[in-house]
C-alpha cells in the first residue's frame, strides 16, 4: 500500500477531523484535571480551617493562632502560595461560614425543593447536609470563595450563588457581576412571567425558569432618555459582549433581525439566540414600550415559524422572551394562558441608581410609607 506524504494528508478533510476530536479530548483531560485539583485544594482549605476552629474551641486559643498556623505552614511550604494570613483566615472563615446551622438549614430547604423528601431525612444532625455542603464548595474555585465570603452575608444568598456557579460554571468576573447586579435579591423579590409549566416538560421547565430573569440590567449601554427600539437593538449588538454576560452562561448568538419566510412574506426576529444547555432557540423581541397582549401573540407565532423551519434534530422547543420597558403581571398572565409555545416576559432597567442630580432630593421609600401612613390614620380619624 503506497503511503501519504505528510503534505498530503494534513489538507484531508479525515485529518483535520481527527486533529480536532484530539483538542477536544485535550481540552476535556484539561478540564477534569483543574477539577480535581480544585476538588483536592477545597478539601485541603476546609480541612485546615476546621481544624483550626476546633483546636481553637477545644483548647481556648485565641485568634492570635490564625497567624501562627499561617507562619509555621508558610515556611514549611514556602512554594506554595496559599498560606499568607488573610487565605489562612478564610479558610477558617470557608468552613464556620459553610459549616453554620443557618447555611446547612438554607441548603436543605433548596435541595428539597427540588427533589421534595420526609422532612426527618434531612435533619441538620445528621450527614446529609454536611456531605451536600462538601461537594457543593469543592465544585467552586478558591477564588470564587474569597469573592462571595466578602460579599454575600445571607445564608440564601450564597446558596444562590454557589449553585449558580457550579451549575453554570461563572467566572469569577462572571460571579462579580452576577452579585453586583443583584441577580439574588431580584430572584426573590421579582416574580418572572412565563407560560413555560404549561408549556413544556416538568425538567426542561424548571430549566427555562432558571435561564429567565425577571429583570435585565442595561445600564451598561450608557442610555438616560427615551430610545428607539431599532437604536436599543444596535447598542446591544455593539456591546454583545456586556449583553451576554447579562443574560448568563449558555447564550450563543446566532444573529439580529433573523430572517424567517412563510411564502410570499418574510418576518424578523430582533435577536435570536442559541441555548446550549437548553439546547433550544431563543428568541428576543424588544420593546421600548410597556408589555401588551398582541405582543405574545406575535412571539407565538415567530416560535411556530422557528420550530417548522431551523429546530434541528435532538433540539427542543424554541423559547420566546419579550423583553420592555414595564409589565403588568396580570395581564402578562392571560395574555400568555392560551399560546402553545413557551414565552416569558421581562423587563430591563437602562439605570440601577438615581443620577448624581437627583440624590438627597428625592424622599426615601421609608419616608413616602411614612407619609401614606400617617394620611391613612388621618382618614380614618
Amino acid at each position: 500500500m503506497k503511503k501519504t506524504s505528510a503534505t498530503a494528508v494534513i489538507v484531508q478533510p479525515e485529518y483535520r477531523q481527527f486533529v480536532e476530536e484530539l483538542k477536544a479530548r485535550v481540552i476535556a483531560a484539561r478540564i477534569s484535571a483543574a477539577r480535581a485539583v480544585n476538588h483536592g485544594l477545597i478539601a485541603l482549605y476546609w480541612d485546615i480551617g476546621r481544624g483550626i476552629a476546633q483546636k481553637q474551641q477545644l483548647h481556648g486559643w485565641g485568634d492570635s493562632v490564625v497567624q501562627s498556623v499561617a507562619a509555621d505552614l508558610k515556611r514549611a511550604f514556602p512554594d506554595m502560595a496559599g498560606f499568607s494570613l488573610a487565605n489562612v483566615w478564610r479558610m477558617r472563615q470557608l468552613h464556620q461560614t459553610f459549616s453554620s446551622e443557618e447555611f446547612l438549614a438554607q441548603l436543605v430547604r433548596e435541595i428539597d425543593k427540588q427533589a421534595p423528601a420526609d422532612p426527618q431525612a434531612h435533619a441538620i444532625q445528621g450527614d446529609f447536609p454536611a456531605q451536600a455542603v462538601r461537594e457543593m464548595v469543592s465544585a467552586v474555585p478558591w477564588g470564587h470563595h474569597v469573592l462571595l465570603l466578602g460579599r454575600a452575608k445571607l445564608a440564601a444568598e450564597l446558596v444562590y450563588y454557589l449553585k449558580a456557579t457550579a451549575q453554570f460554571g461563572w467566572t469569577r468576573d462572571v460571579l462579580l457581576y452576577q452579585i453586583k447586579a443583584g441577580a439574588y435579591q431580584h430572584s426573590v423579590t421579582d416574580p418572572k412571567s412565563h407560560n413555560f409549566t404549561l408549556t413544556l416538560p416538568e425538567h426542561l421547565a424548571e430549566q427555562a425558569d432558571e435561564m429567565l430573569k425577571s429583570t435585565y440590567s442595561l445600564e451598561f449601554l450608557g442610555l438616560r432618555g427615551a430610545v428607539k427600539e431599532r437604536e436599543l437593538e444596535d447598542r446591544l449588538i455593539s456591546r454583545l459582549q456586556a449583553f451576554l454576560l447579562e443574560l448568563g452562561y449558555g447564550f450563543c448568538f446566532v444573529g439580529r433581525q433573523h430572517r424567517l419566510k412563510l411564502g410570499q412574506k418574510e418576518y424578523f426576529i430582533d435577536l435570536l439566540f442559541y441555548h446550549r444547555h437548553l439546547k433550544a432557540l431563543i428568541a428576543f423581541e424588544l420593546k421600548v414600550g410597556a408589555f401588551e397582549p398582541e405582543h405574545a401573540g406575535k412571539m407565538d407565532f415567530y416560535l411556530n415559524l422557528l420550530n417548522e423551519l431551523e429546530r434541528g434534530e435532538g433540539d427542543q422547543p424554541a423559547i420566546g422572551i419579550i423583553l420592555c420597558a414595564e409589565k403588568d403581571d396580570v395581564e402578562v398572565e392571560y395574555a400568555l394562558r392560551s399560546k402553545a409555545n413557551p414565552i416569558g416576559v421581562a423587563t430591563y432597567q437602562l439605570q440601577s441608581t438615581l443620577p448624581a442630580k437627583f440624590k438627597g432630593k428625592l424622599p426615601t421609600a421609608k419616608q413616602l410609607a411614612d407619609v401614606v401612613q400617617a394620611t391613612l390614620a388621618q382618614g380614618s380619624n
